[in-house]
């Protein structure tokens, strides 16, 4: 198991690097959620280049993407389970522009944390909402 604070890093930095393009939006969308949310005040900031490498060893790695999953599932207590899946939103909506791979690992991450569909559909319209341009 991991921290809940890297469960919930482990989440975005999937969702960014689902489609094999972690822009500069995305990342700084990361590194402002560590920076702002309660639950990052005890994190220490400095690691979070470490826990991103990390979770792209697990990834990397035979069933990689199924093991992600099941240990941000594991890691998380269930009160977290909404907030994990709000950020990897968040990030998905950074640029812009979310491609279907983010997409489905969105759904991935939906369906592991038992999100129900109502619920999920809530915080992504608060994603977009908030990276709403002119």
């Amino acid at each position: 198991m991991i921290t809940p604070q890297s469960a919930l890093i482990y989440a975005m930095v999937m969702v960014s690097a689902s489609d094999n393009d972690m822009t500069d939006a995305e990342l700084n969308v990361i590194g402002r959620i560590v920076d702002l949310l309660p639950v990052f005040a005890d994190y220490d900031r400095n690691l979070l280049p470490k826990t991103a490498a990390t979770c792209a060893d697990v990834l990397s790695s035979d069933n990689g993407l199924e093991d992600a999953l099941d240990l941000i599932k594991a890691s998380l207590p269930p009160h977290l389970r909404e907030t994990a899946y709000a950020i990897a939103c968040d990030v998905a909506a950074a640029d812009r522009d979310a491609q279907q791979e983010e997409l489905r690992l969105l759904e991935m991450l939906r369906w592991r944390l038992n999100l129900d569909r109502l619920t999920a559909a809530a915080i992504e319209r608060g994603s977009r909402a908030r990276f709403a341009v002119e």
